[in-house]
Formats: structure tokens, C-alpha cells, sequence
């Protein structure tokens, strides 16, 4: 089925505007959805650049959000633990919680923010990175979809 989701300041190709960037004040999105299975007990999301030079580079994971949110204001405080349980990983600039697109100069990355239905709560610390969180995952995932942004300098 796939999970629609949306955020209210870019839509699928679309640039993501300057303020959820490096270049302005960095934080994150406005995202909502919709389709969920009717079995879910929570929800997570990633974002990631597949355009790094260095490799997929991930800005954000942040899980356990329970299955009645279905959506996530702008500026989520970049903290370990927030409200109703929800947790957030380390992305690859180092730190907990959202970091926004900065690809090098003259060069424009697609931003993929994924986000998945899962049949459990994870069982994860506020440091998890990328590899820990997408084992976790594992054969826990309902449903899924995404939303893909660009950004260049």
C-alpha cells in the first residue's frame, strides 16, 4: 500500500527551502502522513543524503514515535528523548537529532527522508546510529514510504 508522506514546505522533488539547511538555521521539517496499518505500534524515520561523497550520509533518525502521531511540527529540539517516547539517533555529523542538508559547494544531493510502520517499539538508546537502528528494523517493518528534496549550493 505505501505510506503517503508529506511535508507543508517541499513536496517529492522539490528544493527544500534554505531554513532546514546548514545554510539558515538548520532544523527540521514539517512532515505528516497518512495510510497506517492497522497493526503499527510505532513509527521511525531516516533521512538520508545518497549523494555524499563520502557514502550515504545520514541527517536524521528519530523512532518510537507512537502510532497516533501522524505528523511532526518543524524544529524538533535536536535532544535524546522528547515527548510520548519518542527517541532520537545520532546522524553522521555527530550529534542527536536532525542536521540538514549541506552538500559541498556547486553540488545539489537529493534528501530521501523515509519513514517506516513497525509491528514493535525498538528497543534502541539515544545514541544509535544508522547501522544499529536499520538492524533493528530488521523484519519489524509494516509499511513503508518516503518523501525525496534536493539541495544544492
Amino acid at each position: 500500500m505505501g505510506i503517503n508522506l508529506m511535508s507543508d514546505v517541499f513536496e517529492e522533488g522539490d528544493i527544500i527551502p534554505t531554513r532546514h539547511t546548514c545554510d539558515d538555521i538548520n532544523v527540521s521539517p514539517p512532515l505528516r502522513w497518512d495510510s497506517l496499518p492497522s497493526h503499527a505500534l510505532s513509527f521511525a524515520i531516516l533521512c538520508e543524503d545518497p549523494d555524499a561523497p563520502m557514502g550515504t550520509w545520514t541527517h536524521w533518525i528519530i523512532f518510537n514515535i507512537p502510532p497516533d502521531v501522524k505528523e511532526l511540527s518543524a524544529e524538533i529540539e535536536n535532544k535524546e528523548h522528547l515527548e510520548m517516547g519518542i527517541t532520537q539517533g545520532v546522524n553522521d555529523f555527530g550529534y542527536v537529532g536532525y542536521g540538514g542538508p549541506c552538500p559541498p559547494e556547486g553540488e545539489e544531493h537529493r534528501y530521501i527522508f523515509r519513514i517506516y510502520a513497525l509491528d514493535t517499539t525498538l528497543n534502541l538508546g539515544p545514541g544509535t546510529k544508522r547501522e544499529e537502528f536499520s538492524r533493528a528494523l530488521n523484519e519489524n517493518v509494516l509499511d513503508d514510504g518516503r518523501l525525496m528534496g534536493i539541495y544544492g549550493r
